[in-house]
């Protein structure tokens, strides 16, 4: 399998956490922390997909490689395709590997998780999911559940994402967590695609390559990554940096 060109979308817009890439953690720009667990994750070179020069600048200063998108994409994967066509025009990676900006505590783990699906060349999209532990969490519907079925020890396909408690009956519930590795051809596909139905109603972007038969299969991962949002998560994740 090719090697992946890791591609991190981030906009310095955020309501709740202005300038939110450029956020401080303890002496790093939060974008640098999740460019650095990237590079530590080691499927393939990092760029950081940005629409503003300060993200350029902050990124540029910590030895890594920014590209400026359009200010006006709908969505990461728009944004993603776009930088993965600027940087690599030749189509040498087979892989693009979306990961948000906003999860600078990330394991590589993690990151290779997403990755792994796609020695199935059957698979088009990789990403993953944890399972959810607390009872709170499994009617909330910020937690996004993937119903899979197994196609392996830690390796399941995708039948449908919600943000309804579902399936019913015994068993896990787990949640999707945002990170998706696609096939160059996959992300083309996928992006041309019009928001389809479900995808529309469920507010939930990956529902739009399974409602157009894309196979998206998803590893299992033992926690899932705190993605920052507010003040509160911004404290949480320094507080988790300096103990480390």
């Amino acid at each position: 399998m090719n090697s992946a060109l890791v591609v991190i979308p981030s906009r310095l817009a955020a309501t709740r956490l202005p300038n939110k890439p450029l956020a401080d953690i303890c002496g790093k720009p939060m974008i640098v922390r999740v460019m650095e667990q990237a590079q530590n994750a080691d499927i393939g070179p990092v760029v950081v997909a940005c629409d503003h020069k300060s993200i350029t600048e902050a990124v540029n200063d910590h030895g890594g490689r920014a590209v400026m998108t359009r200010e006006d994409h709908e969505s990461g994967s728009d944004r993603i395709q776009e930088a993965a066509n600027t940087v690599d025009p030749d189509r040498k990676h087979g892989v693009v590997l979306n990961l948000q900006g906003d999860v600078p505590l990330i394991e590589p783990e993690a990151i290779r998780a997403a990755f792994a699906p796609l020695s199935n060349p059957a698979v088009d999209i990789g990403t993953i999911m944890t399972e959810i532990h607390e009872e709170r969490f499994r009617d909330d519907p910020s937690f996004v559940k993937a119903i899979t079925t197994p196609v392996g020890s830690t390796a399941f396909r995708a039948l449908y994402f919600t943000r309804a408690k579902s399936p019913t009956g015994d068993g896990p519930l787990y949640q999707h967590i945002g990170v998706y590795a696609y096939r160059r051809d996959a992300l083309d596909k996928f992006v041309a695609l019009p928001p389809s139905p479900l995808e529309i109603r469920e507010k939930l972007e990956q529902l739009r390559a399974l409602e157009n038969n894309m196979r998206i299969d998803v590893s299992l991962i033992h926690s899932a990554p705190m993605d920052v949002n507010t003040p509160e998560d911004l404290e949480r994740a320094r507080a988790a940096v300096s103990a480390q």
